[in-house]
């Protein structure tokens, strides 16, 4: 299956330290563990690649899970099932993973139940599924109309950005971006694919996902279901003596819970690398971390803490089921997001910390929700404030860099001749650098999706201020 260059002679040293030692019955702990992190990362990304996105796998493989960074999983071997929807990996036989695909909630990692029992837990969740509206003007449908630019926008200078997002000026340090859309007054303006993408196209969001979660988050409290102030929110948090009680609600969606959580992708023994991609109950890892810093003083990035969250939004919920079918029924389908799938753990809560994929299209829809204050279509979604209190810098933030579950500042490119962003912007920032841009100050909103892998070609992607700058400000400015 895989399409890649050939491995070197450390992998025929590792096949041959790993035959003996099954052959010995002894693997060795470490290696067991790294075997079982690797299948499973293998098998859930593989899964969702082929059967949520629809590409092929040796693509795949050979694009997304190759190369720098990536050198363990040539030690990994991995079989897709289509006829039962369903990819597996292991190391020679060792540590063998599953993940089971399920239409409208993505892969799963199996770990505590059967295929069956997990098929058996979603089905007939939804009674219909709607088809996208071909004929209506986006975001309302997926109509788009290229021919003319707006009023006051520099066309050529817009072209040249764009052609710059997708160049590839160092073969060493590749972008490989995947998909830009420019939406401007409401409007999509201009959107580019690379070749194998398409606008139809669900996309890995990583933490994009998290903008998501803030809005399920909000919805619940405009059901007066959550409350910002909440405390003592999970069972294993409320014994007197446990201080973890103390954490709000609020300091959880402001990443500052002060909960112990290591969020290094590079580190295989990681706390997010574990959860993610080892763990069936993902908020159970996350919650039985041990608090090393007063709740509010301290800021520290965690997918881990988005996962509680996921939990308490589950818990607000007296059936499983209308928990799951929350995400659609109160959010994609509101907004016409039909690509869009959070996927669910093995323990059946939301992985809204990384695991939404949706369409770069959909993708501007969920933050256009943002730039026009939680409304969509004359109907509020989100709760009045809820958009000011996302945009308001938490306290312990360095530099202000962050709100509720938002981005408010990424960092400068360095030594690349183009100024920063406006100040007033706020972003969706994910791994491998996915970024949603919003700048109110233009009625703007850009989506990039892509690969890239190396830090110097990803501070290039993310430098997306040439495209702003052919727009004009709002004339009341």
């Amino acid at each position: 299956m895989r399409s890649a260059s050939r491995p070197s002679v450390w992998f025929w040293i590792f096949a041959a330290v790993v035959a003996v030692a099954a052959a010995a019955t002894a693997v060795a702990p470490v290696l067991y563990r790294t075997a079982v992190l690797g299948s499973g990362f293998l098998a859930q990304r593989l899964c969702g690649d082929v059967f949520i996105s629809k590409r092929d796998p040796d693509a795949v493989l050979a694009e997304d899970l190759n190369g720098a960074g990536y050198e363990l999983l040539w030690f990994f071997q991995p079989s897709v099932d289509r006829e039962r929807r369903l990819v597996t990996a292991s190391a020679f036989g060792i540590g063998r993973q599953i993940s089971v695909f399920r239409e409208g909630f993505g892969c799963t990692h199996v770990v505590g139940k059967s295929e069956g029992e997990l098929r058996r837990e979603t089905a007939n969740l939804f009674a219909t599924t709607q088809a996208p509206d071909l004929h209506a003007l986006w975001p309302e449908g997926e109509r788009v109309d290229l021919e003319a630019l707006p009023k006051g926008v520099d066309g050529p200078a817009l072209e040249r950005a764009m052609d710059a997002a997708f160049a590839e000026p160092d073969p060493a340090h590749p972008r490989h971006t995947r998909a830009l859309v420019v939406v401007y007054q409401r409007r999509i303006v201009a959107e580019r694919y690379a070749p194998g993408f398409d606008a139809a196209m669900p996309l890995f969001g990583w933490s994009l996902s998290k903008a998501a979660l803030n809005a399920l988050v909000g919805e619940r409290v405009a059901d007066g279901k959550l409350a910002l102030g909440d405390r003592a929110l999970l069972p294993e948090w409320q014994g007197s003596d446990d201080p973890r009680r103390d954490i709000t609600l609020d300091e959880l969606l402001r990443m500052t819970s002060g909960l112990a959580f290591d969020e290094a992708y590079s580190n295989y023994s990681s706390d997010i690398t574990q959860m993610l991609f080892a763990q069936g109950d993902m908020a159970g890892f996350a919650a039985s971390k041990p608090l090393i810093h007063p709740p509010g003083t301290v800021w520290h990035y965690s997918g881990g803490t988005s996962l509680i969250l996921s939990r308490l939004l589950r818990n607000s919920f007296q059936s499983e089921r209308d928990y799951l079918r929350f995400p659609r029924e109160r959010l994609f389908d509101p907004l016409a997001m039909r690509s869009a799938v959070i996927e669910v753990d093995d323990s059946g809560t939301l992985v809204a910390a990384s695991f939404m994929y949706a369409s770069a299209r959909d993708w501007a829809r969920l933050v256009l929700l943002f730039l026009q204050d939680g409304v969509w279509q004359g109907r509020r979604l989100l709760p009045e404030g809820w958009v000011a209190y996302t945009l308001t810098p938490a306290s312990a933030a360095p530099e202000a860099r962050y709100g509720a579950h938002m981005w408010l500042k990424i960092p400068e490119a360095r030594d690349l001749g183009e100024p920063p962003m406006l100040e007033e912007s706020y972003y969706m920032l994910g791994y491998d650098q996915q970024v949603v841009a919003v700048i109110p100050s233009r009625d703007l909103v850009l989506v990039r999706l892509g690969l890239s892998h190396d830090k110097d070609s990803s501070e290039l992607a993310r430098n997306l201020a040439a495209i702003v700058r052919t727009f004009p400000a709002k004339r009341s400015e």
